[in-house]
């Protein structure tokens, strides 16, 4: 018995103190010694480059890095006017990439009803209930947040929010952005009875004695109450794109990919808006999102938007496929059944009409981007990257498939062979208390529970691995959070062997800082201009209080962010950073 002890002690040690990297300074090539506007120097410069060299100073000249090498080389760069910021050590890391996030969707945290983190239908009640009181001239009331384990199986009812109101929709999106909770008003005007059928891609959750829908929509059901109530505006949009900047720069975020392009209407206005006004302070490139009702046809749209959206800051190269639902509405796509009930889950596509969306998009330029969360969902993806390679002849597509929570392991040899790009959400490879236990061991037996997300194996086959929070899903999507947990698979302050999640899929340090950088910028074709110091490339840089390979893996998220530049500008600054 103490042996085993021993054993997990040590294998946990090694796993929270991760080794030091001696990688020597690499130079980049001095092109000009005209004087520079910013010279970074005495740092721990960890440039994430090919070879993963390490400098000690980066110099800048208006939106681009010039020189990265060490500090006495570097002074060949000082002028009257120049800036020289002495670093003390301190590390500098290339701007973070967050390579699937719902920026625009900070909208609703500002205008509609948060319910993040309430944890209860009591909660919920309440909160939507002040918010009807504060806003009684409310046309419909809508909200976020509410979670699939405050009410299990078929979900939350329509009689607790029909005691808020009877005469105004209300329509609340859960968390995870795959169900929706709604009144009686909500179904009466989408026109849902007792006898309307599911739609293709949806579930309308109903009462098991009673056959009535219960209050409770899953994927495309959604749609039949959400198109009937009134979106936010541009300008509102606007305003929480502008206010995600703010948080993405405290949070060293510098290029991200929103995917919900033509989803919800007045988004892609509004990123065009500020586009045009030079407010945009995070690289943007978006996504499209395909209506499986509307099949290859709509690639043609999507082609003409594409091109009048070229700007520096905003562009949309790809196109966004929902391949399934997810685990804890019961819609994931599995190849076995479901534990709690008889049902493999739902396709929102059918195999026939995504191969021809798919090789379309493909056609037409765009890189494919596939929400897939089952195993089956997931060959059937690999399935339609393979059809439009088969269709179109191979070239640099980088189709990506994200979250990836199951994946049969034969089809791991696919990704690389197809060159797909893998996007996880690291945030949440951990047995989160809640769920875990509650959700993901009853719904899919605990074997499978406990072999999700396989970042290594996928690392280890050769496969590039992009990370992205998908936030808003992810409520704090600072990067230095999701490369802990790539790196730990374990609750915060836990530290018993039994709490990692899949153990054996522990990314190293290395590793989760490429995902969040270098790797993001190659899932976004921006690998020429961002994603690792290099002279030529933009002056997207992060500086951070402590070097994450001298401190123990468990303490990555408890270093601070001081300084975030784009493109050579501050758009962050700590006020510990003097």
């Amino acid at each position: 018995m103490f042996a085993k002890k021993a054993a997990s002690a040590l294998l946990l040690a090694s796993l929270l103190v991760p080794s030091i990297g001696h990688a020597a300074p690499a130079a980049s090539g001095k092109s000009s010694v005209q004087p520079a506007d910013l010279i970074l120097q005495n740092g721990a410069v960890y440039t994430v480059d090919r070879n993963r060299n390490w400098a000690e100073a980066v110099v800048v000249k208006g939106d681009t890095i010039v020189f990265v090498g060490s500090t006495e080389d570097a002074k060949a760069y000082a002028g009257e006017k120049t800036k020289v910021v002495d670093l003390k050590g301190k590390m500098v890391l290339p701007g973070f990439i967050d390579s699937h996030t719902h920026a625009s969707k900070t909208t609703g945290m500002i205008y509609t009803v948060d319910l993040f983190d309430l944890g209860s239908i009591e909660k919920y009640v309440e909160a939507v209930k002040q918010f009807a009181e504060k806003y009684p001239s409310e046309k419909a009331i809508q909200g976020r947040g509410w979670t699939n384990s405050a009410a299990t199986g078929i979900g939350p009812r329509k009689e607790a929010l029909d005691a808020i109101s009877k005469d105004v929709p209300i329509a609340l999106t859960s968390d995870d952005g795959h169900s929706l909770w709604v009144n009686s008003k909500a179904l009466e005007i989408a026109g849902i009875g007792n006898d309307t059928p599911n739609p293709e891609g949806g579930l309308i959750e109903r009462d098991p004695e009673t056959g009535e829908a219960s209050g409770t929509l899953r994927e495309k059901a959604m749609d039949l109450v959400l198109k009937q109530i009134p979106g936010l505006s541009v300008e509102q949009y606007m305003n929480g794109i502008l206010e995600y900047q703010k948080l993405a720069a405290e949070r060293g975020v510098t290029t991200a990919r929103d995917p919900d392009m033509l989803r919800y209407p007045n988004v892609l206005e509004a990123y065009q808006k500020l586009s045009e006004q030079d407010k945009l302070t995070v690289r943007f490139r978006n996504a499209f999102t395909a209506d499986p009702e509307k099949g290859p046809e709509q690639v043609n749209d999507f082609i003409k938007l594409r091109e009048a959206n070229k700007g520096p800051h905003f562009q949309v190269n790809a196109v966004k496929i929902f391949m399934d639902g997810v685990v804890e509405g019961g819609t994931g796509y599995l190849e076995e059944p479901y534990k709690h009930k008889d049902t493999h889950g739902q396709l929102i596509w059918t195999p026939e009409a995504y191969k021809k969306t798919a090789a379309a998009a493909d056609k037409a330029g765009f890189q494919l981007h596939v929400h897939s969360i089952g195993d089956a969902a997931t060959r059937i993806t690999l399935d339609g990257f393979e059809y439009a390679e088969k269709e179109n002849g191979k070239r640099d597509a980088r189709p990506s498939v994200v979250h990836l929570q199951l994946v049969n392991p034969k089809d791991i040899e696919r990704f690389k062979k197809l060159g797909a790009v893998g996007i996880p959400q690291p945030y949440w490879f951990l047995k989160e208390p809640g769920f875990f236990e509650e959700i993901e061991v009853p719904y899919l037996g605990r074997e499978r529970a406990e072999q999700e997300y396989p970042m290594k194996s996928l690392i280890n086959a050769g496969v590039i691995m992009a990370s992205g929070s998908d936030y808003i899903v992810t409520q704090e999507f600072n990067p230095l959070h999701g490369i802990q947990q790539g790196v730990t698979r374990i609750e915060e302050g836990k530290t018993d062997f039994k709490d990692i999640a899949n153990p054996s899929e522990r990314a190293t340090l290395a590793d989760m800082i490429a995902s969040f950088t270098i790797d993001g910028a190659y899932s976004t074709y921006v690998e020429d201009i961002t994603g690792s110091i290099e002279a030529g490339k933009r002056a997207d840089l992060v500086v951070l209080d402590k070097n994450l390979f001298t401190i123990p893996a468990s303490e990555i998220n408890k270093t601070e962010i001081l300084w975030t530049l784009f493109e050579g500008k501050e758009v962050y600054r700590s006020e510990n950073f003097k």
